[in-house]
């Protein structure tokens, strides 16, 4: 049964904007796939909600999450498992536009009520709705137009928009064209979007823009409308060194791979890379620095909830 949607609490003023931390979850994929065993079709997460035991795997996956940001006083920006839940992915998996709109707004249904089931010591936790890229998070592929990306990915934002949700993320975004579709779909639905562009091992998108002329972009196509920008599945090896100019001041966050392996020996792995957690929180604490408005710091492929940990007590001293 789908659970009644609350409202809204930060939609117009999102706290991890104000400073400190604000946790998020590590790699869910790579988690269940590799640590739970599951199978996940197309490596999406979001069909577990439709069982009670997927729905069980799941809250037990974030409440680990949710149980260090307690634990250390700090926020948690919590995302719904949609990475997936487009058109195109959706209809790999029988999704229909129906279905499809039913579990995103159940999506976040589901994460509202882990926040008012689990008290995260009087911090704020953030309901954060997932967008995916049309394609693969780990290749270009072919770029739709601004106008296209806008209009397919508006049906998945008019999901959210009716619901608890109080941003959009955009999680491993290629390319210039769908951020900016992603963020116009947002801005005419006035919900707060980030984006989170994903780079290779040179620090460039998989499109080849260079990360900062890929922020500019953005902000500039969309009267700086994200809330801000943020660098995922990438280990911090890979795009450090490009970390100079003023669009550093438009990251918020951080969700770096565990791995320091390329994407494409990632895409033919067969085993976990999990790397070394404790020095992954270090690699944190000195990309702070270079980055002083990150507030928001998570995990992607390959990290789980020792990483996040790490990550929290090595930002946090």
């Amino acid at each position: 049964m789908m659970i009644q949607f609350e409202k809204a609490q930060y939609r117009h003023a999102l706290p991890q904007l104000k400073g400190g931390i604000f946790l998020a979850d590590g790699g869910l994929e790579t988690t269940l796939v590799f640590e739970d065993g599951l199978d996940l079709p197309c490596f999406a997460a979001f069909p577990l909600l439709d069982t009670d035991s997927g729905r069980t795997t799941l809250r037990g996956y974030f409440a680990r999450y949710l149980a260090i940001a307690a634990r250390n006083g700090v926020g948690f920006v919590l995302d719904t498992p949609t990475w997936r839940a487009n058109i195109d992915w959706g209809a790999k998996l029988g999704y229909d536009a129906a279905a499809l709109d039913s579990i995103n707004r159940d999506a976040v249904a589901f994460i509202a009520d882990l926040r008012a089931h689990l008290a995260n010591a009087g911090q704020p936790i953030v309901l954060s709705a997932v967008i995916g890229p049309r394609g693969d998070g780990y290749v270009a592929g072919t770029e739709m137009s601004v106008t296209e990306a806008e209009h397919y990915h508006s049906a998945q934002v008019e999901s959210f928009v009716a619901t608890a949700a109080d941003m959009i993320s955009a999680i491993t975004m290629t390319n210039v064209p769908e951020a900016t579709g992603i963020v116009r779909a947002a801005k005419a639905a006035k919900m707060p979007v980030v984006i989170s562009f994903t780079v290779e091992t040179d620090g460039k998108l998989p499109s080849g823009t260079n990360l900062g002329a890929a922020i500019e972009a953005v902000d500039a196509a969309t009267g700086n409308y994200p809330a801000y920008f943020m660098i995922n599945c990438a280990h911090p090896t890979h795009f450090e060194n490009v970390l100079k100019g003023k669009w550093v001041n438009r990251i918020g966050g951080i969700r770096a791979n565990a791995s320091t392996k390329s994407h494409a020996e990632l895409d033919a792995a067969t085993s976990l890379d999990a790397g070394n957690p404790q020095e992954l929180g270090q690699q944190y604490r000195a990309l702070r620095r270079l980055l002083p408005r990150a507030t928001v710091l998570g995990g992607c492929c390959g990290t789980d909830h020792r990483h996040v940990e790490h990550i929290c007590h090595a930002c946090a001293a």
